[in-house]
């Protein structure tokens, strides 16, 4: 009976059957996008509901998300690693659930900020879901699984925008039921998380010790399912062979977990310094962190500048049909970008500088306009080009680096990315800081985030 289990345990390990995790992680990804309620967050925020002023949800609530965030992410980005992923895709989904019952069922500006606390956590938990899936597959399979994982995603949210307007528009349902059904959907990605098979790998704490105990994965499994329970017989004999684990002189050299844990800390920063040496990497790195914030900030903030433009007590709201144009113009652009064929080595200066220009003149639409069409319009182009370029941005960064490296590259690039988030919150949004309204909040993001980068980079960025 222990031989079966060995065998199902090796499987999972250096699964040959990759369909189970890729189906459930996938069902996680779908259930936990699948929020029809994000797109009427400020309108529920301000309405009869829960009846806060605008000032309160942007200058109070809605910055304890930015800070959260910045909080958790480092530690977490490690502590994923460290576990191995599945405990943090718990904690994301019982944080989801946390956050959406205070939503439903708390009131008060306090409680809404614990509730912002509570989506930070969610939102810095993320990277448990794109890296699981590769702990669980073989090599071979990372493109496809990394495929379908980030494309029901984009469908989860796709259908989300839809089903909410739908609802809203046609069906006069409230917002608070939105949000009942966003819960909902949020309790089933939790148990969907129970589902998945424990790694018994990682990126950067546990990938040595694996490659160790089980060199020949595949073959080990083969002759179990061909010899039947005769094998154990031979497995107990030869324990380290068919990959039972190591004997115990090699246990006795195994470093301790705090030397292990010190060694991997000390390599992952000496592989960040080697990365951001290439100055073509820190330019691209540097205008991805710019370029992030920005469109952070803007995502995060956009609701609110709609309500400014239209308020919603008071004229039809269409953020659910804006926001899955806007979705799929984005996954139609950055799947553009694989089909394009140009050396962007030599012309990925000019696609930044006129798509940064694109993306600086559609904010400027938003902020000079008071016609809420023409604010709408400026968001799909603002979401388009962004997405075009973080596209091109990500290719010119992982194409000469392994994939440890550009999870490192990519999870630093999004800290300081936050970090520049965060300094522009406290400064322009934050009730303690210049508290600016929204208008004025889109004219200071797009000076520091697009239109500083794009001098920079026409002056001095990309001359190597």
């Amino acid at each position: 009976m222990d031989c079966w289990k060995g065998a199902i345990s090796s499987n999972w390990i250096y699964p040959s059957n990759w369909i189970y995790p890729t189906v459930i992680i996938c069902a996680n990804g779908f259930f936990s996008t699948m929020r029809p309620s994000e797109s009427f967050l400020t309108p529920y925020l301000s309405g009869p509901d829960k009846n806060l002023t605008i000032e309160q949800v942007t200058n109070q609530i809605f910055p304890v998300w930015t800070y959260s965030y910045l909080a958790l992410l480092l530690p977490v980005f490690l502590i994923t690693d460290y576990v191995r992923y599945k405990p943090v895709l718990l904690l994301q989904g019982i944080s989801y659930i946390v956050t959406w019952l205070l939503l439903l069922f708390a009131h008060g500006v306090v409680a809404m900020q614990v509730m912002e606390f509570f989506y930070g956590m969610v939102t810095a938990t993320e990277v448990a879901y794109y890296a699981y899936i590769y702990s669980v597959v073989s090599a071979d399979r990372y493109q496809r699984v990394t495929s379908y994982c980030r494309s029901i995603t984009l469908v989860a949210a796709t259908v989300a925008a839809v089903l909410g307007q739908l609802l809203v528009s046609l069906a006069d349902v409230s917002y608070f039921h939105l949000n009942a059904i966003t819960l909902a959907s949020v309790s089933l990605a939790f148990l969907c998380s129970f589902l998945l098979p424990m790694p018994q790998k990682s990126m950067f704490f546990h990938k040595k010790g694996v490659s160790e105990t089980l060199p020949q994965p595949q073959k080990a499994v083969a002759t179990l399912a061909s010899s039947g329970p005769s094998s154990c017989q031979q497995q107990d004999e030869d324990g380290a062979a068919a990959g039972t684990g190591p004997a115990p002189q090699q246990q006795a050299e195994q470093p301790k977990p705090q030397n292990h844990m010190l060694r991997v800390l000390v390599q992952l920063s000496r592989d960040l310094r080697d990365c951001y040496s290439s100055r073509k990497l820190l330019y691209w790195s540097l205008w991805w962190a710019l370029a992030t914030a920005g469109f952070n900030q803007i995502v995060n903030y956009i609701q609110v500048l709609w309500d400014f433009r239209a308020p919603s007590h008071s004229s039809a709201v269409y953020n659910g049909a804006v926001e899955a144009i806007a979705t799929f113009l984005g996954s139609a652009t950055s799947m553009a970008v694989g089909y394009i064929k140009v050396d962007w080595d030599l012309s990925g200066e000019l696609a930044l500088g006129m798509f940064s220009a694109m993306d600086a003149g559609s904010l400027f639409l938003m902020y000079f306009t008071d016609n809420i069409w023409a604010c709408y319009a400026g968001y799909l182009v603002f979401k388009a080009c962004y997405m075009f370029l973080i596209t091109i941005a990500t290719f010119q960064i992982a194409v000469n680096l392994s994939m440890e490296r550009y999870a490192l590259m990519f999870g630093f690039n999004n800290f300081v990315a936050l970090l520049i988030q965060t300094i522009l919150t406290v400064i322009v949004v934050d009730s303690r800081g210049l508290g600016l309204d929204i208008s004025t909040q889109v004219s200071y993001i797009t000076h520091v985030t697009l239109v500083f980068p794009a001098l920079l980079q026409k002056s001095v960025l990309f001359k190597v």
